[in-house]
């Protein structure tokens, strides 16, 4: 599809695709849509948020959110959540706490320097004449350092005690920010999100976008982008998440691009990523922010002591991978769609873009399956899959 079919697309109404598989590209207003995610409101409905603007990086780069009503044939108008002149706000994360108060989480930086990034925490409520519609107070930036990026959700200590997957982006005095110092962490508040403290992971250098899942019994895992564009990487808490052990490689391969992950109803792991890696291409782009077309003088991150992180691998195909021993390993990989992935530039008007990334899921009471993407940069996608959606009409990927 072209960027102007896409855009001609992009009403939110569902499509019957197969039996038991419907698809929508959520509308929006803006020309560049990134980093879906996906939550459940406590009517069953279903909100999807992600960052819009016209590129990745620039100050117009907003938090947007649809609401799609349980058993509505599509999603509700776009609303913008976040607006801040001066920075770029991006990968929203939802979240509803034990009080039932609905959070968005956020990251805002200035320009391509992530290691500036600080994270903001706003209330979200429901209009109530108008279920479709979403309206985000203020909010506040946490008391963590700068760098400190978030991605997955919030997950809930039986202790009460919130903790945030994180990801770090290291300051370099006098050096641009690259990902080569990025590191896990994991931000704890044990007042329901008034103030935090910050614990690293050890061993963590290019793991990011830790995605923790329950295994139960206090037990978690969590899985984790790797900069290095190699593996999906792995670690475990045994104590509720209070320590990790150090990551390490899993059996799918990474592409430096997003992945998430939840524990279906069966007790199985899913996680949905793009299956590639670098050793499989040979296509490079310079860094993620290299068409801002903003000076700056300071060179890049030197490697030294970090990793050499590896932008422009591919981001296709989206895959479905099942795993029953806790995420060590993923030999069940569905396809839910395959393309070439090109994604050497972020522009989302001239069609070269052809990225299917930053994948999000769900598991519904009833056993469907919901699923989100980034379409060409220029669309968020969803996918609704029925109960059953492992067995009927579900091709492999090799």
């Amino acid at each position: 599809m072209t960027p102007e079919e896409i855009a001609s697309s992009m009403n939110g109404a569902l499509r019957s695709i197969s039996l038991g598989r419907q698809e929508a590209l959520l509308p929006s207003p803006m020309i560049q849509n990134h980093a879906a995610f996906l939550h459940l409101l406590a009517d069953g409905a279903l909100a999807c948020a992600w960052f819009g603007g016209t590129l990745e990086g620039k100050s117009d780069i907003s938090i947007f959110a649809s609401v799609l009503p349980k058993d509505a044939a599509g999603w509700g108008p776009p609303q913008r959540l976040s607006f801040d002149a001066a920075h770029s706000e991006q990968n929203p994360v939802l979240f509803t706490a034990p009080n039932g108060k609905l959070w968005l989480f956020h990251t805002s930086q200035p320009s391509g320097n992530q290691d500036e990034c600080r994270i903001r925490m706003a209330e979200v409520r429901r209009d109530p004449s108008d279920p479709l519609t979403l309206i985000a107070g203020e909010g506040r930036y946490l008391d963590l350092p700068r760098g400190c990026f978030v991605r997955a959700p919030l997950v809930v200590r039986e202790d009460g005690a919130w903790l945030l997957p994180i990801f770090r982006c290291i300051q370099r005095p006098g050096q641009k920010w690259n990902g080569s110092h990025d590191t896990a962490a994991v931000g704890i508040s044990l007042d329901q999100g008034e103030t935090w403290r910050l614990e690293d992971l050890a061993q963590s250098i290019g793991c990011v976008h830790m995605s923790p899942v329950s295994l139960g019994q206090g037990r978690l895992a969590a899985l984790f982008r790797r900069r290095q564009a190699d593996w999906v990487y792995r670690t475990e808490s045994l104590d509720g998440g209070r320590t990790w052990s150090a990551p390490e490689a899993s059996d799918v391969p990474n592409n430096n691009s997003s992945i998430a992950a939840i524990r279906l109803s069966d007790g199985r792991m899913a996680m949905i990523c793009n299956p590639v890696s670098a050793a499989e291409f040979t296509e490079r782009r310079a860094s993620l922010y290299d068409e801002l077309g903003e000076e700056d003088v300071r060179p890049d991150a030197d490697p030294e002591g970090g990793c050499v992180p590896v932008w422009g691998v591919p981001r296709a195909p989206v895959a479905l991978c099942l795993s029953q021993d806790g995420g060590k390993t993923f030999p069940a990989r569905l396809l839910i769609e395959d393309g070439p992935g090109t994604c050497l530039s972020n522009d989302s008007t001239d069609g070269r873009n052809k990225e299917m990334s930053y994948p999000w899921l769900l598991e519904g009471p009833d056993g469907t399956i919901h699923l989100a993407y980034t379409y060409h940069r220029r669309a968020i996608k969803y996918v609704r899959l029925a109960a059953g959606w492992d067995r009927a009409d579900a091709r492999r990927v090799s």
